[in-house]
């Protein structure tokens, strides 16, 4: 047999309880059950404060907008978060179709079209400064990267072989490709790759430059 704990109430409770209810009931029954009690619109005036109804009002409104600015600039902020990670994508994507444009073609030991290759060192430039704006890459210049900027005709096939590895490199990063999924233990490694990744981004972005410039001067100009 289960025992439970039962709370007994005495009657001297039950008359306390009594006495509680009638008092409470006391006020409501002089007011509207009294037949000698002022009949309705005789007495003084309900307490009404016009200019606190007023504040409460507009208390109450200015929450409501409060609010729905909230959900508002979330719903704005979540936009575009979204969108800044469709252009990433888009920009990942481009930069190593255009790679691989430029490979098939050296492959192919095509005759460099400067034209051509105005137009995809010109957008690869562009989509991987783009990249950087959320990277925020920065490395110092060293004596290889100035050297660069004096690029020859002739030097033009490595520097597009140069270009291709390096967004190999860069693609094929593990800090970018596993940024997801990053080991705390190994955070060394992970600073080291990123670091890398960073290097190779931006000579992506001044060996394309430099490309675009003296692929630019070379193309036959349109009669």
């Amino acid at each position: 047999m289960k025992y439970g704990v039962v709370h007994v109430i005495r009657p001297a409770d039950w008359l306390l309880a009594g006495i509680f209810v009638l008092g409470s009931a006391f006020p409501a029954l002089a007011q509207t059950g009294n037949p000698a009690g002022a009949p309705p619109g005789i007495g003084p005036p309900p307490n009404f404060n016009p200019m606190r109804e007023e504040r409460a009002r507009q208390t109450s409104e200015a929450r409501l907008r409060t609010a729905e600015l909230g959900a508002n600039e979330e719903a704005k902020n979540q936009k575009q978060i979204q969108a800044a990670i469709a252009n990433v994508k888009q920009d990942f994507t481009r930069i190593q179709v255009l790679r691989n444009d430029i490979a098939r073609n050296l492959v192919a030991q095509k005759p460099l079209d400067y034209s051509l290759i105005t137009q995809q060192t010109a957008e690869i430039n562009k989509r991987s400064q783009r990249l950087n704006v959320y990277m925020l890459a920065r490395t110092p210049e060293n004596k290889e990267q100035n050297s660069v900027s004096d690029l020859k005709s002739e030097e033009m096939i490595d520097a597009l072989v140069r270009l291709c590895k390096l967004i190999d490199s860069f693609t094929e990063n593990p800090a970018l490709k596993n940024m997801a999924t990053i080991d705390a233990k190994n955070s060394e490694k992970v600073k080291e790759d990123k670091a890398k990744a960073d290097r190779d981004l931006m000579n992506i972005i001044r060996l394309s430059e430099t490309i675009y410039k003296k692929s630019d001067s070379l193309k036959t100009p349109k009669n």
